[in-house]
């Protein structure tokens, strides 16, 4: 179905909603938009609604002058290609597209593919290999192991010299190591192509584990004669130092993050904590380089560990159950039964409004009310479902128990710390066009947002929604976690020169507006009314400090002193005027608006910086703004209104009774 990019902006009260809504229409599949695929439910095979946001939010920061459509859709279509590469390769082993078939694992986070190698001709350790074994061979004229790798995304294959740990594995007539045989390996080096040498290849790597597939009869024999007899219950340390090894079989229930030990020595550490069949949790311990081999784990996957080693908890800092915990020694060899992400059908209203465009769109009779899509996510082992690839916008309304990897656009309502914890928690109160809801944002150690205030317009991604125990719905936000990102659009500085993702309003249009937020060309109108001041702001969030009885000066907003983390900052209010030439639609009302900013908005409108406005005498800083009369610029404006009871009282002072804030400005010529 063909998109009139221009028709449809019309129709949207958002222009970046409407921006995110096309530029997703381009890179879906051209099977999507002529309704190939499940005709009851909707094919995802294209990138998903949170995706595409974050990616044109991404491009917007880097290119703070402005941004046009080509350069966005450029940008978005360049990292889908990259991200997912469309086509199966013609020249791909055929043993890989037969396992290719009954693959339904999701891809570790830091996997890469076999072709991006020889495009960058560049391998990180920290990479993970997802591989499949083609073939296994020794180099004519010497003992060396060598296999051959592809994978499901690519075209190329890559030959790997194998680690002598594994050689016994490797045996033609009945090691494991064989062709169409799945491993991980991570930590490997990449010996690049030279002249006249042939292509890359891996140097060989210990970090190496083996993919076993419960459904097979070999795979099944193998985990049940070798790694079923021996549990963590069954462990001694008196059988350990008299030579006995173990083999053992557990669920993976979570991964740490990495830990440093010791002032000098910094050892670093990263526990991985199993859980057997009996239900016994024991600790397994990576340190130092062996850390990366986390890299290849995931949470309810099986772990088969032949021969670890076994460490005593005796004068060592390891808190645990038991006086033994298990580590990656230089005999151990691990398989792994990856853990199979379960999907989930969600249903899905369509209507004109909710996805325009979509091939669904056709399907929608505006006269019979909504109809109803299947989407297809997934789901982890504690029911939490997945919504990062959600194709459609998510709205609060939707918001349900086990609900993870949410994206939200809306405008802030309320936000403040809470007191009553020693973590840096702030509750903001977010809202949509469906409602509003609380959310807890967890930072790793201080505010890192910047400037954020009432009426702003903010993305959000990487939240969590869960039922609470008085049957309330509580969302929550961690900033160190995977695909957690938060974008203020209020203060993005390319929006204002960014034409495909606003639209121009007039002040005396603002009011019969439904937008959040405005983008308008104004006049300074300082006779009407302006007033200047200087005061302190916190650097780290750009609010207002406030010195307590103690001479101490606290931030009102992240509620923590900050003596030297203060920096003079101007609080204008100013009459703003309609452009000359510019068309209002009611052509009675007064062009006018008076609103307040702060930071480097004021600065903007002012032209001069606070430090040098405070050296002014005082009657040169009550002159100074009439200089300013009939500057022209570009601004965007949020609607600041305290809205109901309860609002942060600080934010509210610091907004002095002005219903309008400038978020941003640039002088127009």
């Amino acid at each position: 179905m063909e998109i009139d990019y221009e028709e449809r902006k019309k129709h949207e009260d958002d222009p970046f909603l409407a921006f995110v809504e096309y530029a997703r229409s381009v890179l879906s599949p051209e099977e999507e938009e002529e309704g190939e695929g499940d005709e009851e439910g909707y094919d995802r095979s294209g990138p998903g609604w949170s995706w595409i946001a974050f990616r044109i939010l991404k491009t917007c920061v880097a290119y703070s002058s402005g941004v046009t459509s080509a350069i966005l859709l450029s940008d978005l279509s360049q990292a889908w290609n990259e991200q997912h590469r469309a086509g199966a390769p013609k020249r791909r082993p055929e043993c890989i597209n037969q396992l290719k078939k009954k693959h339904r694992r999701t891809k570790l986070p830091n996997t890469v593919t076999i072709d991006s190698i020889y495009e960058k001709n560049f391998l990180s350790l920290a990479n993970v290999l997802e591989a499949v074994v083609v073939e296994a061979f020794v180099l004519p004229g010497t003992n060396i192991y060598m296999l051959t790798l592809g994978d499901y995304w690519s075209s190329n294959t890559i030959d790997l010299y194998l680690h002598r740990r594994y050689y016994n594995l490797v045996n033609p007539s009945n090691g494991i190591l064989r062709k169409g045989r799945e491993v991980f390996l991570t930590g490997c080096y990449l010996r690049t192509a030279r002249e006249g040498s042939g292509s890359p290849r891996l140097l060989p790597t210990e970090y190496l584990v083996i993919l076993l597939d419960e459904d097979l009869d070999d795979d099944a024999i193998l985990i049940g004669a070798q790694f079923c007899s021996d549990s963590f219950s069954s462990i001694s340390l008196d059988a350990v130092n008299n030579g006995v090894s173990y083999s053992l079989y557990a669920r993976i229930d979570s991964i740490g993050s990495l830990e440093v030990q010791g002032k000098l020595d910094n050892l670093e550490r990263r526990q991985i904590t199993l859980v057997d069949n009996d239900g016994v949790k024991l600790k397994f311990l990576l340190w130092n380089e062996q850390v990366i081999l986390a890299n290849l784990f995931s949470v309810g996957s099986m772990l088969a560990l032949d021969r670890p080693y076994i460490a005593s908890t005796a004068g060592s800092n390891i808190e645990t159950d038991h006086e033994f915990y298990l580590e990656y020694g230089s005999a151990t060899q691990l398989y792994l039964v990856p853990f199979i992400q379960h999907e989930e059908q969600v249903s899905v209203a369509l209507t004109p409004n909710r996805y325009q465009g979509s091939r669904l769109l056709g399907a929608v009779d505006p006269t019979q009310g909504p109809r109803l899509s299947q989407v297809t996510l997934p789901c982890d082992s504690q029911g939490s479902i997945n919504f990062s690839d959600y194709p459609f916008q998510s709205f609060i309304v939707n918001l349900r128990d086990k609900m993870t990897g949410i994206s939200l656009y809306g405008v802030v309502r309320d936000i403040f710390r809470e007191r009553n914890t020693s973590e840096v928690v702030f509750s903001l109160k977010i809202e949509d066009t469906t409602g509003a809801i609380w959310a807890k944002l967890h930072f790793s150690q201080s505010w890192s947002l910047g400037r954020l205030s009432l009426g702003q317009t903010v993305y959000i991604s990487g939240l969590t929604c869960s039922k609470t125990k008085y049957n309330c719905f509580q969302v929550v936000w961690f900033e160190k976690d995977a695909g957690a990102s938060f974008v203020n659009l209020s203060c993005l500085p390319a929006l204002l020169n960014s034409s495909c993702l606003h639209k121009l309003t007039c002040l005396s249009d603002i009011k019969s507006q439904t937008s959040s937020m405005h983008i308008c060309h104004v006049r300074l109108d300082p006779v009407a009314r302006c007033h200047v001041s200087t005061r302190f702001s916190h650097a780290l969030c750009g609010h207002f400090v406030k010195e307590m009885p103690s001479g101490v000066l606290e931030c009102s907003f992240c509620l923590c002193s900050c003596n030297a983390e203060i920096l003079r900052s101007f609080h204008l209010k100013i009459t703003l005027a309609d452009e000359k030439g510019s068309q209002a639609k009611n052509k009675h009302e007064n062009g006018k608006l008076f609103a307040w900013c702060t930071g480097q908005t004021a600065m903007e409108l002012l032209q001069i910086s606070p430090d040098e406005f405070y050296g002014l005498t005082e009657d040169e800083q009550i002159m100074y703004p009439y200089s300013l009369g009939n500057e022209r610029f570009t601004v965007a404006l949020v609607n600041c209104e305290k809205q109901g009871y309860g609002s942060n009282d600080n934010l509210v002072q610091e907004i002095d009774g002005v219903s309008w804030e400038i978020t941003r400005a640039i002088k127009r010529d």
